[in-house]
């Protein structure tokens, strides 16, 4: 597999991450088809071991992903878009600094902000039950339940392991 080829699946799984954030966007697909896309060019074990579990992840969070509340509802419960980019950076941000793990811990971390950007300092009586419930409502919005299953199909097929 050539450095090109490397390259241009990095950015197709890159391009699949930034479309989990982005509605209309096919995040997870595109996702699936770089580490596809890798898989093909470097037919070794690993690189199907990583298809297979990026394909298994991919198929489990669709899924689930049907049997969690719609959109809808979770407008109306006030999930809100800034919500959702502030756990999104977040995701992204813990997964550059801590890779692959890190994901889940700055996803929270994130919500926690942007919760507490919201209501206030903790002295002021903000937080508590209310970044809980932040978390509940966000649990099935499409976007942030796709993320951490993009990740995981980065963990190799992005990052070169040969």
């Amino acid at each position: 597999m050539g450095a090109w080829d490397l390259l241009l699946s990095g950015l197709v799984i890159l391009l699949g991450l930034c479309g989990v954030l982005f509605p209309g966007m096919p995040g997870s697909w595109l996702v699936w088809a770089g580490v596809l896309w890798w898989a093909l060019k470097d037919p070794r074990p690993l690189a199907w071991a990583v298809l297979v579990g990026a394909t298994v992840v991919l198929l489990l969070s669709l899924a689930v992903r049907w049997a969690l509340p719609s959109r809808r509802r979770l407008r109306a419960d006030d999930a809100t878009r800034r919500l959702t980019l502030y756990g999104g950076a977040g995701a992204v941000l813990g997964f550059v600094l801590i890779p692959v793990v890190g994901a889940v811990p700055g996803f929270m971390g994130g919500i926690y902000l942007a919760e507490r950007l919201r209501l206030g300092s903790a002295r002021r009586g903000g937080g508590g039950a209310a970044d809980g419930a932040a978390l509940g409502r966000l649990r099935g919005a499409d976007g942030v339940l796709r993320l951490p299953a993009d990740h995981r199909g980065v963990a190799g097929g992005g990052t070169g392991l040969s």
